[in-house]
């Protein structure tokens, strides 16, 4: 885990309200119809119609928070499913726990 590219990503208002988004997906975006939300995540369509945002920069943001280990992404298909990769955030508390 890259500290720059992770506080990077966690430094844009709209990226931050991803992730509380997709930390409880049923709350946040509808039900899909071929995929279990926390199973797969959600597709980016959802994530890009809740934002207001145009497609490549939604596209960019998931990009970065997957780059930087905050979130993972499932192909199913045509589509692509986000959510977030608990696992990133557990090395996120450890660096800052312990090296900040």
């Amino acid at each position: 885990m890259n500290q720059v590219d992770v506080f990077k990503a966690l430094s844009n208002k709209t990226r931050l309200q991803i992730l509380i988004w997709l930390k409880e997906p049923e709350i946040h975006f509808p039900l899909q119809d071929f995929c279990e939300t926390k199973g797969v995540g959600v597709c980016v369509g959802h994530i890009q119609a809740k934002c207001g945002l145009n497609q490549s920069t939604v596209s960019e943001y998931l990009s970065l928070l997957q780059r930087a280990g905050l979130v993972t992404a499932t192909r199913v298909g045509q589509w692509t499913f986000y959510k977030r990769n608990e696992d990133g955030f557990n090395n996120l508390t450890q660096i800052i726990q312990n090296e900040i």
